[in-house]
């Protein structure tokens, strides 16, 4: 398999088809059956869907095509959601929802020696490798995980056989490794390549994919002047491709500040962020930069949840987002949380820990259910006219009154952090 490389400002749609052959081109194999990866809509700005629809187009009319979104725990995509990400030209009955609990099969496991070491002791336990059957029954000639490379709070950098593992895999390993990512710090790897959870894919890969027909396809995406721009395409097996695509992502899509911000302000879209879930990356990607004392006001108005299932959402409600070495603690003495570890992981994640505020604005939550997750309110009327978002601009901006915030339009995009800090 021929690897592909291409790093520009921003690339073409004609670029990217051409590049899309090329990759089928250099297989010399005939292909009767191939399965694609995409990500879900909360990814709809990767340009996946666009890269998953060229694929369809090209390779429909000469063997059959199915698309399996790497959904992990989210909800299934709706057929709205599908439409606007892949475009309505490819058949519905075409496309495979991932059924995490019960569509997979375990193929190893990661040993708990490993894990000590990897987590420079704080944890020991063995994880499944589990993944949806359709990646390893044989029926597919050729496997496409399609995605964006992009700083991520639980492996460091997203995509890569994270989109396998998790994004197409089962329990053990989403709550297993996003508990390990928790505990490590959040800090300590966000941006980075070669964390403990990376390496934990990185084993499960080397050890039990390897007979798969499976290849990559990342982009690295610009946000200049509102637009999202293709500035990485690359394809291939092997995991230098996922390396340049790395280092492309962290020129990119990390923002260092020579200051910490005392006051952030980070919009949801609301096709886009549905429950806190998934809209708490604007904690994740902004926490590196916030200023002890700091305020970061999240607008959202489409946040109508905690958890993307009823069980999460559950669990979030009973416990909230009480810092880390609460989590822990009630982690430790509560089995609901035991055997819910990526929600205690995600608990972890959207703590400030005490060192900043955090008020979610959205008018599809009450004040009780917000303050009841350890968040501040305010209600998204008020948010709108103290900050509008039709006005602001992505970092920077001085207010009438002359106060100073800064502003992130999608915190799906990049990771902002005090230089210091990073």
């Amino acid at each position: 398999m021929k690897n592909i490389i291409l790093k520009s400002e921003s690339i073409s749609d004609e670029q990217v088809k051409s590049a899309l052959e090329e990759s089928l081109s250099g297989l010399k194999k005939e292909l009767k059956k191939v399965l694609l990866l995409p990500p879900d809509f909360t990814r709809f700005h990767s340009q996946a869907g666009k890269i998953t629809a060229m694929y369809y187009d090209i390779l429909k009319d000469s063997c059959q095509v199915d698309i399996m979104p790497a959904v992990g725990t989210h909800m299934a995509m709706s057929d709205e959601e599908i439409d606007k990400m892949f475009g309505e030209e490819i058949p519905k009955e075409r496309f495979i929802v991932h059924d995490w609990r019960n569509d997979i099969v375990k193929i190893g496991e990661v040993p708990g020696s490993y894990i000590n070491e990897i987590s420079e002791g704080l944890l020991d336990f063995t994880i499944d490798v589990e993944v949806n059957h359709r990646i390893v029954n044989s029926e597919y000639d050729l496997i496409i995980s399609i995605g964006q490379v992009v700083p991520h709070e639980v492996v460091g950098m997203a995509n890569y056989s994270k989109n396998i593992f998790v994004g197409c895999g089962g329990k053990s390993m989403i709550d297993s490794s996003h508990f390990l990512g928790a505990v490590y710090g959040l800090e300590r790897l966000m941006g980075k390549d070669h964390s403990p959870v990376r390496k934990v894919y990185d084993y499960a890969e080397e050890n039990f994919l390897k007979d798969v027909p499976l290849m990559y396809v990342f982009t690295v995406i610009s946000h200049v002047q509102g637009e999202n721009l293709i500035s990485g395409l690359l394809i291939g097996r092997e995991r230098k491709v996922f390396e340049e695509a790395v280092k492309l992502s962290q020129e990119k899509n990390i923002t260092l500040l020579e200051k910490p911000l005392e006051k952030a302000v980070v919009f949801l879209d609301p096709e886009e962020f549905k429950s806190t879930w998934v809209g708490n990356k604007a904690i994740y990607r902004t926490r590196m930069a916030m200023a002890d004392n700091g305020h970061l006001i999240i607008i959202a108005p489409g946040v109508r949840q905690f958890g993307e299932d009823e069980d999460r959402d559950i669990l979030i409600r009973k416990y909230g987002y009480v810092g880390r070495d609460e989590i822990l603690s009630l982690t430790k003495n509560n089995e609901d949380l035991q055997n819910n570890l990526s929600t205690a992981a995600h608990l972890i994640h959207g703590s400030p820990d005490g060192r900043f505020k955090i008020t979610y604005a959205t008018d599809k939550l009450t004040k009780e259910d917000i303050e009841g997750v350890a968040f501040e309110y305010m209600p998204l009327e008020d948010a709108l006219k103290a900050y509008d978002i039709n006005v602001l601009k992505d970092g920077f901006n001085t207010l009438e009154n002359g106060e100073e915030v800064f502003y992130v339009s999608n915190p799906a995009l990049g990771l902002w952090a005090d230089k210091s800090k990073f």
